[in-house]
């Protein structure tokens, strides 16, 4: 049976005290999609982290990306960005990945041909 994709509603925490102990990254992983620091932010500490030359080589190339004008409809804009609010994304990020899917949906197509 197919799992009901209903997104879930974010929670905005108000305190650093309700961010609570987690016993493995995925308990972690599922608090973390359903809230948020964003009414807290101001009251985290700032970290220094180190990354390796690797991990930056990675991303930075992972991260080019190329402006590109592509004319839409208000509307489709519209609904664009209200799907993105409800991923907790930005509408730019939410047209990339179904690009993306397109793209690959496509050279799928191809193989089996």
């Amino acid at each position: 049976m197919a799992e009901s994709r209903t997104p879930k509603r974010m929670r905005y925490l108000k305190s650093l005290d309700e961010i609570p102990r987690f016993r493995n990254e995925a308990e972690e992983a599922d608090f973390w999609s359903t809230h948020s620091l964003a009414e807290i932010w101001d009251q985290l500490e700032p970290v220094e982290i180190e990354v390796s030359p690797k991990a930056r080589r990675i991303t930075l190339r992972r991260s080019r990306k190329k402006p590109v004008t592509l004319r839409l409809e208000e509307r489709q804009i519209a609904q664009a960005k209200q799907l993105a609010r409800r991923k907790s994304l930005s509408y730019q990020a939410l047209l990339r990945s179904w690009i993306n899917e397109g793209i690959a949906r496509e050279e799928r197509a191809r193989k089996r041909v």
